[in-house]
Parts: C-alpha cells; sequence; structure tokens
C-alpha cells in the first residue's frame, strides 16, 4: 500500500509529518548554514588537499593511485551510509526530534575519525578512518538536508535551498584555507577539520525547532520491509528516477574536474615553475573565486526561482555553463585558465546546488520516508566519488591527459542538462 504524498497530508498529521506553511526563521537557517559548513569542511578540507598530501606521504610515487583508493573507499561507505541514516531518521522518536539527534551522532562520530586520521600509521588505517569520516558526515547531512522539507514551505525552498549551498561553498573555501594554512602538515589540518565540524553544529542543536515523531507514528520495525523500502520505483514515481539521473550525472562531471585538482595543477599547470605560487596556495585561490562565484549565483539563483516558479530552466543553463568550465580547463591548462575555469565553474554550480535541490524536494514520494528518499537521492552525490577518482585516473594516466578527462567531465555534465527536460511534476 502507497503511503500518501506530503502534498496531501492530512490536517490532523503529526507536526513533525505536516505540510509545512509558515516560513522559517533566521536563527533556524544560519543554524542549517552552520551545519553545512562544517561537514564540508570536515569534506573537502581532506579531499582537496590533505589526503592528497597524506597519499603522497606514504608514497610518492603512487599517489594517485592510493588518493583514488581511499577516497573511492569513502564514498562506497557514504553511498550506504547517507540514506542508512536518513531512514533511522525517519524513524527515530527521539524528545530531540527525527533529525537532530543524528546530526549529533554524526558529527561526533566524523570529528573523532578526523582526529584519528591525523596520526594514521599507514595506507590501511587512513582508508578505515576516512571511510569513517564519510559515515559520520553523511550520518548529520542526511540528517539536515531532511530537516528543510520538513519546515521550509516550497515557496521558500529555492531562497533556503541557496543559502544552504552557500554554507556547503563556504566550507569547502574554509578547508581549502585549512590545507593552505598548515603548508603540508596534513596532521594538523585534521585536527583543524575536526573543530570546524564540531563548532558548526552548535546553533543548529539549540534552535533546530525540531518537532519529535509522536510514539503512535512510530513504524513497527521488520527487516525485510525495511531494505524493499530503500527502492523507490521508477514506473511509480518517474520524476523522482529523473531526477536522480540528472544529479549523478552532473556530479560525475563535477568531480571529474575537481579530483586530481591539486596534481593538475603541478603536473598540467606547472604552477610552482611558472608562477611561484605553491600548489596547496593556487588551490586556496581557485576555490576562493569558485566559492565566491557559488555564493553569489546560489543565493540569487535561489531566489530566482524562487520568484519565477520554475526550476528546470535554471538547471540547464546550470549544468551547461558547468560544461563550459570544464572545456575551458581542457583546452587552456593555463593558470590564467585554471583561474577563469574556477569562476566559470562556480558561477554555474551555484545556480545548480540551490535550485536542484528545490526541484528534488518537490519530487519526494512521501512524507513519512523524506529522510530516506533525500538519502537515496544524495546517492547521486556520493556514488559519483566512487567512479570518477577511476574515471578520472583512466583518462589522464592511460588515454590522453587532462585534456580527455576534462572534455569527457563536459559531455557528462551536459547529458544530466539534456535529461532534467524529462521531469514533468516540476516546471
Amino acid at each position: 500500500m502507497a503511503l500518501p504524498d506530503r502534498s496531501a497530508a492530512p490536517s490532523d498529521a503529526p507536526a513533525s509529518l505536516a505540510v509545512p506553511t509558515a516560513p522559517v526563521r533566521f536563527p533556524w537557517v544560519m543554524g542549517v548554514i552552520l551545519v553545512n559548513v562544517g561537514i564540508n569542511v570536515a569534506f573537502f578540507g581532506p579531499i582537496q588537499v590533505l589526503l592528497a598530501q597524506q597519499a603522497a606521504h606514504f608514497e610518492p610515487g603512487q599517489k594517485e593511485a592510493i588518493l583514488a583508493l581511499v577516497t573511492g573507499a569513502g564514498a562506497a561507505v557514504s553511498v550506504v551510509a547517507n540514506p542508512l541514516f536518513g531512514a533511522f531518521s525517519d524513524r527515530t522518536g527521539s524528545r530531540l526530534g527525527r533529525r537532530r539527534l543524528w546530526v549529533l551522532v554524526g558529527v561526533i562520530l566524523a570529528a573523532t575519525a578526523l582526529m584519528g586520521l591525523a596520526g594514521a600509521p599507514n595506507i590501511a588505517v587512513m582508508t578505515v578512518l576516512w571511510c569513517l569520516v564519510q559515515a559520520g558526515c553523511n550520518a548529520a547531512y542526511a540528517a539536515i538536508t531532511a530537516a528543510v522539507p520538513d519546515r521550509v514551505p516550497v515557496a521558500q525552498r529555492g531562497t533556503v535551498g541557496g543559502l544552504a549551498a552557500m554554507g556547503v561553498n563556504v566550507g569547502i573555501l574554509i578547508g581549502a584555507v585549512i590545507g593552505a594554512v598548515v603548508a603540508g602538515n596534513f596532521s594538523l589540518g585534521y585536527v583543524l577539520c575536526a573543530a570546524a565540524l564540531v563548532v558548526g553544529m552548535v546553533v543548529y542543536l539549540f534552535r533546530a525547532d525540531d518537532d519529535p515523531l509522536p510514539r503512535y507514528a512510530l513504524r513497527r520495525f521488520a527487516l525485510g520491509t525495511f531494505l524493499a523500502s530503500f527502492w523507490v520505483s521508477p514506473h511509480r514515481y518517474p520524476d523522482f528516477a529523473w531526477a536522480w539521473i540528472t544529479r549523478f550525472l552532473v556530479n560525475v562531471g563535477n568531480h571529474m574536474v575537481l579530483v586530481y585538482l591539486l596534481y593538475f595543477l603541478v603536473d598540467a599547470v606547472h604552477l610552482e615553475p611558472t608562477t611561484g605560487i605553491p600548489p596547496a596556495t593556487g588551490v586556496l585561490i581557485l576555490t576562493g573565486l569558485y566559492v565566491v562565484m557559488v555564493i553569489i549565483t546560489a543565493v540569487t539563483g535561489g531566489w530566482l526561482s524562487d520568484l519565477m516558479g520554475k526550476r528546470k530552466p535554471l538547471v540547464i543553463v546550470s549544468s551547461v555553463i558547468i560544461a563550459v568550465a570544464s572545456l575551458i580547463l581542457a583546452f587552456s591548462p593555463t593558470w590564467s585558465g585554471a583561474i577563469v575555469g574556477a569562476g566559470v565553474l562556480g558561477a554555474g554550480f551555484g545556480t545548480y546546488l540551490a535550485v536542484d535541490y528545490a526541484l528534488i524536494t518537490q519530487v519526494l514520494p512521501t512524507a513519512t520516508d523524506s529522510g530516506k528518499d533525500l538519502g537515496v537521492i544524495n546517492i547521486a552525490n556520493s556514488l559519483p566519488q566512487v567512479f570518477a577518482p577511476v574515471i578520472a585516473y583512466t583518462f589522464v594516466v592511460h588515454v590522453a591527459g587532462y585534456v580527455s578527462l576534462y572534455v569527457a567531465a563536459a559531455a557528462v555534465g551536459l547529458l544530466g542538462a539534456v535529461l532534467v527536460t524529462r521531469i514533468r511534476g516540476v516546471a
């Protein structure tokens, strides 16, 4: 028997499952922003710089393969962890509410693992600890993502999505700053990432306004039913399926661009010999420019989509812009080309993050499983982290280097732009 759609929730539904109508206030939004900042410091400080430095520390001649192994294993964990913890939060009857408890649990787990990475003695321990970081961060991310459709009315979701995307990218920037400031001391970098993650959750924990799920609304746990719930039928919910495919493709293209950014600056741009700029500083400069553009376009793009009442046109335009950025990097492997490419990539991805998130919340199948369903959607964020390092390694080492990598990234992203037109239930 199908569960009711959120838009058709009965008027006597508990507050935690009712259709949100009241606009959310700034302290709540700020809590969501800061959680996203902390999670993305913990994700991207290591991914952009620290893991690459640690891989080179263990085995300089095999740094690309080690980085692909570690990030791929972590991403494989996130594929499972995000929908799993989202489903747990859907079924949580804690007095803290459905989402707040899992933000707390996830942050504690990830911060502890980051502290462990600071002293990891070998590649095996490094890999296991990064997998635990991914598990914890994805638990927190699943919960904070599901909090938005829980609390935010549809007409405000583009704006809130844009502000959340701003938090994501401020976190990315802070991660890059940490990578540059620690100057190769990746152990200190991991400690700083852990501290940022913990600090980022404080406001949300005290201002969550997370309505508890009443005991009568809790569902009996049956393992078979629980596992079966992770399959969302593309036949019954085609818009959900097309939204998943679109996000997956755009993220594959995006991760293909980003995963070897440090090595791109070293091996293709030859940054330090030609400009005197250390590669980690180069990553910081490019990330800073990228983030500035993301913040501008995420906030304005989300607001514009709310004003227009339309999502798909902006998703298509932003996907095309992302593809253009990939082509700039492919055919202009210079420092000036990298600067232009980073700015264009930020302009496209900022709009995409805000508008696509608002679109996703409008195609969720049910109110009772929004955390799980958003976790399934978020597989389209994490699964590309499994494939993209392998694809990138193949293109860079065995095909035609960075030119072929970035051309392929552009083609993948453009396919996502085409397929978003198949979504029928959202303008």
